[in-house]
């Protein structure tokens, strides 16, 4: 079992801080602004999520961002998409990372706090999702990269929002304003920026105030559906991802 102690400042992206009632705010930055995602992180939060699942004093978790993104820029350091090797370590995370987001058997709020054009699917996998008028959904990168978008949104989108429109999502870069995200089912409220987080530990703390084990059942009982779901399909879908970006480097190498 974690202790917060021993893990709080152990994720140079992720600033926690923690309640006395155990409501527990993840913060995702980088030195102290916007998260910029990189191979780096994509590592440190396979790590920060298992931490976070094993330690029986959260009681509830908060997931938002910092400046004035969720999550809307990503750079290239840290990953090797174009190696075997380099590919097989972002496999083996980018299934670890969403199956830790489900071991975290306490309800889980998110707080967007502005665009999401990246790695959707952690908000995806939360119970709660509140957002400020400011956010917009979007699946950017991977078809800016040329590869296929095999990382868990392939799955969740088209689960959330129904087949048709979830596929026409991926496949058109769509970007969803916060109004629209609410009508088809994505979001759950929309919420001034500068009341976002307030409202967020409002829910959050009305939630910890439940008996532990009603609260932390109540979760795995809310997600055994998407365990399934990811279980599934995100192998193969991340092996798809690969063997396009396979082909990009190919492509590069036969352009170089």
């Amino acid at each position: 079992m974690s202790r917060f102690d021993t893990y709080k400042n152990s994720f140079p992206n992720a600033r926690l801080t923690r309640s006395s009632s155990g409501v527990l705010e993840i913060a995702f930055h980088t030195d102290g602004g916007k998260l910029v995602f990189n191979g780096h992180t994509h590592e440190q939060f396979v790590e920060l999520f298992h931490q976070v699942g094993s330690d029986a004093e959260n009681r509830v978790v908060i997931l938002t961002g910092s400046g004035d993104a969720f999550m809307d820029a990503i750079s290239p350091e840290g990953f090797d998409f174009f190696s075997p090797v380099g590919y097989d370590k972002i496999y083996r995370e980018g299934k670890k990372v969403l199956m830790n987001i489900l071991d975290i058997e306490v309800p889980m709020i998110t707080a967007l706090n502005g665009p999401v054009l990246l790695h959707s699917e952690y908000a995806l996998l939360t119970d709660i999702i509140l957002a400020t008028p400011e956010t917009v959904f979007q699946d950017k990168p991977h078809f800016d990269f040329g590869i296929v978008p095999g990382d868990g949104v392939n799955l969740l989108w088209p689960e959330v929002i129904g087949s048709v429109r979830g596929r026409h999502f991926i496949l058109t870069r769509q970007v969803l304003d916060a109004a629209t995200a609410k009508d088809w089912g994505v979001v759950n409220e929309i919420v001034p920026a500068d009341k976002l987080l307030a409202r967020a530990h409002e829910i959050a703390e009305g939630i910890a105030a439940l008996p532990p084990l009603t609260s932390r059942y109540t979760r795995i009982a809310l997600t055994q559906k998407l365990r399934r779901i990811i279980d599934e399909g995100i192998g193969y879908g991340l092996a798809l991802e690969g063997i396009s970006a396979a082909e990009v480097a190919r492509s590069m190498a036969a352009n170089g």
